[in-house]
């Protein structure tokens, strides 16, 4: 069944667990866009949502670090992190290891990866779905490409992933959903933690409604690094998520630089019906 929604969303940790220390009218106006899209993937039907992240050390490190990997397992454990720390209580979200292991074959058909039936999410997954399954009442499947450990997955393969993503959602009878999170601009765990190119942010985003592969496909990780951090090497999940819409125009539905919060603090979606 075609795919039925694919958008993006930040992921900083500073989301749940400094809320307390933002700006209260741009934090509420952050977590409404939230439900929106919380609210959008419950009206496109979706039976599943597939959660493009990148994963921060907390279950690939150098010894074994996958340019992608994607969950199939029955459920899945939160947070890594602190609770206290992150701001999120300990949860089992539902996965569907029958529907990832359909998903993970025909992905595998283009793009090798790695998969994991034991996967604990840290707050890449666990903030986005904080807000967008609350109840943890809708299975998920998570996918993780490399932002994080040098060589980082080229970007035009994070195109690619994005692409198999898509034809393997569109091969199954459930209706999935697709999310990409990461950062754009931010600077996580250096001196300059809070620092946010807003222009920087705009441009891409820019680029990102555009569906303009050329142009995000042009990113190279020194010029990243240089003027949107190494947090900024997380746009690789929104260029998959861009793949995977297929050429379809994209609406920022909000976005601020929150600098409690650590990030360019981002919700969007494709319009996949046009």
């Amino acid at each position: 069944m075609p795919l039925v929604y694919a958008g993006v969303c930040s992921h900083a940790p500073g989301i749940t667990g400094r809320a307390d220390q933002a700006d209260p009218e741009v934090r509420d106006a952050f977590y409404a866009a939230y439900q929106d899209m919380r609210t959008a993937i419950v009206e496109s039907g979706a039976e599943a949502l597939i959660v493009v992240a990148a994963e921060h050390f907390a279950n690939f490190f150098m010894d074994n670090m996958p340019a992608f990997a994607m969950g199939m397992a029955d459920f899945y454990d939160g947070p890594i992190e602190d609770p206290g720390w992150l701001g999120i209580k300990p949860f089992r979200a539902p996965g569907h290891k029958d529907l990832s292991k359909r998903l993970i074959t025909e992905v595998m058909q283009t793009v090798d990866l790695a998969y994991a039936e034991e996967w604990k999410f840290d707050h890449g997954i666990a903030v986005p779905l904080h807000f967008l399954t609350p109840d943890f009442d809708l299975p998920v499947v998570p996918a993780n490409i490399n932002c994080q450990g040098p060589p980082l997955t080229p970007v035009h393969r994070a195109w690619a992933f994005g692409e198999a993503l898509r034809r393997a959602a569109d091969s199954v009878p459930e209706k999935v959903a697709i999310v990409g999170t990461g950062g754009i601009s931010h600077w996580p765990a250096t001196p300059d933690s809070g620092k946010i190119n807003e222009e920087w942010d705009r441009r891409f985003m820019e680029q990102w409604c555009l569906n303009d592969r050329e142009a995000l496909l042009a990113y190279d990780d020194l010029g990243v690094y240089a003027e949107a951090g190494q947090g900024g090497f997380e746009i690789r999940t929104y260029v998959a998520t861009a793949a995977a819409a297929g050429g379809a125009p994209g609406t920022v539905h909000f976005y601020a630089p929150i600098p409690i919060f650590s990030v360019g603090c981002t919700i969007a979606s494709f319009d996949l019906a046009a």
